[in-house]
């Protein structure tokens, strides 16, 4: 299989996955319908001819510490929010609703660990710049620089609610819907160069797992402690 065709076939992929995940499958479907296209993704990537190095699933220690590092560093950030009473808007959402703990263990470590940040770290960290070229031992913006512009498209339908939250809706409140969208998925892209930057530096996706689970679990986490 080329990579080319591997490509294309992991673009439609996601593309069904986001669509089945987000419009069609049933909530307790939503992380079974991520790890089915994470292994997908990687049967690809790996009938192509990437290596596991290549995805970055080979490494573990290094990876694991400095994705630690960089959840510390999120703590760090999510703790200054808090602090500054003006910064606590952020975590008013209306998407979060009033878990009980059960709910908010689901919500954390099956939906964001499995739907959310497996599939996503695994597609976008991983498989794609495989396949369009990246490597560990240098930095390569064109790599980078399509995955994380996909990685932004992928965030199309989730970023149609983007102004239930409080911060945004003050900042944005009379913007349409359609540009919220955009800049909402700019701002996955964006996000998108940064967690590859942690996946890059510990030589391994789990870098960048740790980090984005860290960011979107404990975001969640907080949203729910303020509301």
């Amino acid at each position: 299989m080329t990579r080319v065709f591997a490509l294309v076939a992991a673009v439609i992929t996601l593309a069904a996955s986001t669509t089945l995940a987000n419009r069609v499958l049933p909530g307790w479907a939503y992380p079974v319908c991520g790890a089915v296209a994470a292994l997908a993704l990687i049967a690809l990537a790996r009938a192509a001819g990437c290596s596991w190095t290549d995805l970055g699933l080979r490494a573990f220690r290094r990876p694991a510490l400095v994705g630690l590092a960089g959840a510390g560093l999120i703590a760090v950030v999510f703790g200054i929010a808090l602090a500054v009473p003006s910064l606590r808007t952020v975590y008013s959402d209306g998407r979060v609703g009033d878990p009980d703990l059960g709910q908010l263990l689901w919500l954390t470590c099956g939906r964001i660990l499995f739907g959310t940040v497996l599939i996503e770290e695994i597609a976008f960290r991983g498989v794609l710049p495989a396949l369009l070229g990246a490597t560990d031992d240098r930095w390569r913006w064109p790599p980078i620089l399509g995955s994380a512009a996909l990685f932004g498209l992928w965030h199309a339908l989730p970023a149609l609610a983007i102004g239930r939250n409080a911060a945004v809706h003050a900042v944005f409140g009379a913007t349409p819907v359609v540009v919220l969208q955009v800049l909402a998925m700019a701002a996955a892209g964006v996000a998108g160069i940064f967690l590859h930057w942690w996946r890059h530096r510990g030589r391994g996706v789990l870098a960048s797992v740790i980090v984005h689970f860290a960011t979107n679990a404990g975001g969640l986490t907080l949203a729910v402690l303020v509301r």
